[in-house]
C-alpha cells in the first residue's frame, strides 16, 4: 500500500459532499476526485474541493486512479458500484444500508474477503456508543427500546423507513446484544395519498427477540410531527435512557458511563471517526473499521426481514 492513499467519492449529493469534506480533512491522503453519473453535478462538487470530476462512462477510469473509495450514491446503487470497486482492487466504504438485497450484501462481503480488501459501512452512531462507554458495560441488556422518528422529507424515498432510519438502531442493538435475532413481529403504516411515491413503509414498529434472550422494541417513522431519537437500555442492574438528539442520558446502573461523551472527539464527529478509522484499517494501523461489512450485512438481513414481515398487499395499506 502506498504511503499516501489515493481516495475518491462516488455520488455528488448531500452525503457525497459530507464525505468529500472528510477526505479533504484527512491526513496522509490524496483526494483524487468525485464521480457521479451526472457529470455536471460531479463537476460542481469537485470544484468546491479542487479535485477532478468524473461522470458517465468514466467509472472504470476513476477507480483505476484510487486506492479507497466512499460510495454515497442512492441506496439502490451501493452494491453495483461497490462490486466494481472491489473487482478493481479498491477498498470500499459504503454508506448505509450496505445494499438493498441480502444477495448483494453477501456478494460484497465475499468479494472483499476474496480480494483481501477492506469493506466498511457507515453505521457511524457506533462512535457515540463507544464514547459513552456502553460497549464496556459488563452486562448484556435484557431489553432495548428505540424510537427514531423523522419529519416528512423528499430524501431517501427509494428505500423503506426501515432501511433509511430504523437500520441505525438495528445495528446498535445487535452490537450490544452480541447475538443474532430469533423471533420477530412487526407492523407498518403506508402513505397512499395522491402524488406520494416511496418504496416501502413510512412507519414501522418491530419487536425482536435475540438468540440470547434480549428483547428489543423498535419504532421508526418518516412522517412524524417532530424529530425524535431515543433509546432505553434495560440491564439486570438498572437502565440507561439516552436522548441521541440532545446528546445526553440518564443512568441508574452501577456502571460508570461518560457523561461528557458529547465532547469526546469520536462523538463530536462520528462521520469523521468512521471515515478515518476506515482509512486507518486500509493502512493496517487498525484491525477493523468502526463497522465492518459483515456487521452491516447482519443489520441489513434483520432490516429486510422486518420489511418482508410488514409488506402488505395494496388493499391492506392504511392511510394517515
Amino acid at each position: 500500500m502506498a504511503e499516501v492513499l489515493r481516495v475518491g467519492v462516488v455520488g455528488a449529493g448531500v452525503f457525497g459532499g459530507y464525505h468529500a469534506n472528510k477526505y479533504k480533512q484527512a491526513e496522509g491522503v490524496a483526494f483524487v476526485g468525485i464521480y457521479d453519473l451526472d457529470k455536471p453535478r460531479a463537476e460542481a462538487l469537485a470544484a468546491q474541493h479542487g479535485v477532478q470530476a468524473f461522470g458517465g462512462d468514466d467509472l472504470a477510469e476513476f477507480l483505476s486512479l484510487i486506492d479507497a473509495v466512499t460510495i454515497a450514491t442512492p441506496a439502490f446503487a451501493h452494491a453495483a458500484v461497490a462490486l466494481k470497486a472491489l473487482e478493481s482492487g479498491v477498498h470500499v466504504y459504503s454508506e448505509k444500508p450496505l445494499a438493498i438485497t441480502i444477495a448483494d450484501g453477501h456478494a460484497m462481503v465475499d468479494l472483499a474477503a476474496e480480494k483481501g480488501l477492506i469493506l466498511a459501512c457507515g453505521h457511524q452512531e457506533r462512535a457515540v456508543f463507544e464514547a459513552m462507554g456502553l460497549y464496556d458495560v459488563p452486562e448484556r441488556p435484557l431489553r432495548l427500546e428505540a424510537v427514531r422518528n423523522g419529519t416528512a422529507s423528499t430524501r431517501n424515498l427509494d428505500v423503506s423507513v426501515v432501511l433509511d432510519l430504523m437500520i441505525h438502531d438495528l445495528d446498535l442493538a445487535q452490537s450490544l446484544a452480541g447475538a443474532g435475532p430469533g423471533g420477530m413481529h412487526a407492523t407498518a403504516r403506508y402513505r397512499t395519498d395522491e402524488g406520494y411515491k416511496a418504496v416501502g413503509a413510512d412507519e414501522v414498529t418491530a419487536e425482536v427477540e435475540f438468540e440470547n434472550g434480549m428483547m428489543a422494541h423498535f419504532r421508526a417513522s418518516r412522517m412524524a410531527e417532530a424529530r425524535e431519537r431515543t433509546m432505553r437500555i434495560v440491564y439486570p442492574s438498572g437502565e440507561v435512557n439516552i436522548d441521541l438528539l440532545n446528546r445526553k442520558f440518564e443512568n441508574n446502573t452501577p456502571f460508570r458511563l461518560n457523561a461528557d461523551f458529547a465532547e469526546a472527539d469520536i462523538a463530536k464527529d462520528p462521520l469523521g471517526t468512521s471515515v478515518f478509522r476506515f482509512l486507518d484499517t486500509v493502512r493496517g494501523v487498525r484491525a477493523t473499521p468502526l463497522c465492518t461489512g459483515k456487521d452491516a450485512l447482519k443489520a441489513l438481513i434483520l432490516a429486510l426481514s422486518i420489511d418482508e414481515e410488514v409488506a402488505p398487499e395494496p388493499s391492506e395499506y392504511s392511510v394517515y
